[in-house]
């Protein structure tokens, strides 16, 4: 489908802003959040019978990929790293297991990184084991993990599918080799080929490829040719990223060219173009920035109006609560934020104390909840139904979001949303922009000059 958009609609919304995998964002939390308000939420949840949705953070890296801001350590590969980790990390499980007190089912668990591979296939194993020994894991429920194709031999993968793995994330970003080598990653077609077939052989439920639009020296010629060999492939599933140029959080960056990154116009034709690439191949566009084939269950929990997102993206979220395990770890528990210290060694120096390694938070107020869901909703459904917001809250819509109709009338006037009284609905064109139509929804956005810390929309 052709998205048209003219210059003066690229250059109102093409603005930093929020990716919105929380709100309140994470610079709204708070280190005033005490390890007791954690133990205390814990607590809360083991008295209920909600379900579980665990992440690990598995920090290593075995070199550096230049555009990444993730939170990472690089490390040699060696035993002696991952045996390290693994002692502290297994500390941490075992205390909020036990501040949870009974068993709880794990409806969805995801290994992020970091490189999750970095682990041997021992400390694979008794990663695994540790979490059987603690919680109950739901084998009909997404186990997911995100691998670096440069690290996954074929008896790697074969072991991660037999203790569990059911889909598996595949770190592609591009295939031009001028790219690779400016972003510190070569990564030939070859590789990643072999591990998909060596996916498909195993039986992974759904394969994810991960790309990123926008890094130095990518053209629409060059990264066509990307996403037609990714096509090639036919991954269940392809996230397509903008790249987050945020070189005052990610000193790597400062590497970068200036004048080789695509910016507004061209970058936004390199997104336009490879939507509609995928589109014409039998993808189904999934909210914002993902792409699925019809048959994958995301496509379903999308067309089903129950997709919804957290800090890994666009997810199923087959749980109700959310526990992060590792440095800089997020989770989410009984309408609370807890994120984990960023820092290894201060990590494992609170765990060696007796310590939960809580960092900072959020205990979310009526007010925010009522944002949340908005703007949940406008990211994973493209809709926001009045009547059903009544239901939710109690409160008109109109009366509630008198301050942001302003915001909302600007957007029906650039054709990124049409509303009426009984719903907000966001057009073609919105979804390109999505962020924006979030951003009037967010009260701390408004407070301050919140937009610096963030990256560019498109």
């Amino acid at each position: 489908m052709s998205l048209p958009i003219d210059k003066q609609t690229l250059t109102k919304y093409d603005v930093a802003g929020p990716r919105y995998t929380s709100y309140p964002t994470a610079p709204e939390w708070s280190k005033e959040i005490r390890v007791q308000t954690y133990i205390d939420k814990l607590k809360d949840f083991g008295q209920n019978d909600k379900t579980l949705s665990l992440y690990i953070h598995i920090p290593f890296c075995e070199s550096l990929c230049y555009f990444c801001a993730c939170n990472k350590v690089i490390r040699a590969n060696e035993e002696s790293v991952g045996d390290e980790f693994l002692t502290h990390l297994f500390k941490e499980m075992e205390m909020v297991a036990a501040h949870i007190g009974p068993r709880k089912m794990i409806r969805q668990l995801h290994w992020g990184g970091g490189t999750p591979t970095y682990l041997s296939e021992a400390q694979i194993q008794r990663l695994f084991a540790k979490i059987q020994s603690l919680f109950d894991v739901d084998f009909d429920g997404e186990i997911a993990i995100e691998v670096d194709p440069r690290t996954v031999p074929y008896n790697k993968l074969k072991l991660l599918r037999d203790i569990g793995f059911n889909r598996i994330s595949l770190g592609v970003q591009d295939f031009d080799d001028k790219v690779m080598d400016d972003i510190n990653r070569i990564q030939p077609f070859s590789q990643v080929k072999q591990i998909t077939e060596w996916c498909r052989e195993l039986q992974y439920a759904s394969i994810n490829f991960d790309v990123v639009y926008g890094l130095p020296y990518q053209t629409s010629e060059t990264f066509k040719k990307t996403i037609d060999a990714v096509i090639s492939l036919l991954p269940d599933r392809i996230a397509m990223y903008s790249f987050a140029y945020v070189p005052w959080l990610s000193k790597p960056q400062n590497k970068f060219n200036l004048e080789a990154i695509a910016l507004h116009e061209e970058k936004l034709d390199i997104f336009i173009q490879s939507r509609n690439n995928l589109l014409e191949h039998g993808y189904q566009a999934i909210a914002m920035d993902h792409f699925a084939l019809k048959t994958d269950g995301m496509a379903k929990a999308f067309n089903e109006g129950c997709l919804h997102r957290n800090f890994m993206g666009y997810t199923l979220k087959p749980a109700d609560e959310f526990i992060g395990l590792g440095p800089s770890a997020i989770g989410f528990v009984e309408n609370t934020y807890i994120q984990n210290v960023k820092v290894l060694p201060e990590y494992y120096a609170l765990l060696s104390e007796n310590t939960l390694p809580v960092e900072r938070g959020k205990i979310l107020t009526q007010d925010d909840r009522i944002r949340q869901w908005v703007i949940n909703h406008l990211m994973c459904q493209f809709e926001v139904d009045k009547d059903e917001f009544f239901k939710t809250f109690g409160f008109e819509f109109e009366d509630y979001f008198m301050e942001e109709s302003s915001h909302l009338r600007n957007c029906v006037e650039d054709g990124l949303i049409r509303e009426d009284y009984k719903a907000i609905k966001v057009t073609d064109l919105g979804r390109i922009f999505v962020r924006n139509v979030c951003m009037g929804f967010d009260w701390y956005l408004r407070q301050k000059d919140g937009h610096k810390r963030f990256s560019r929309t498109v």
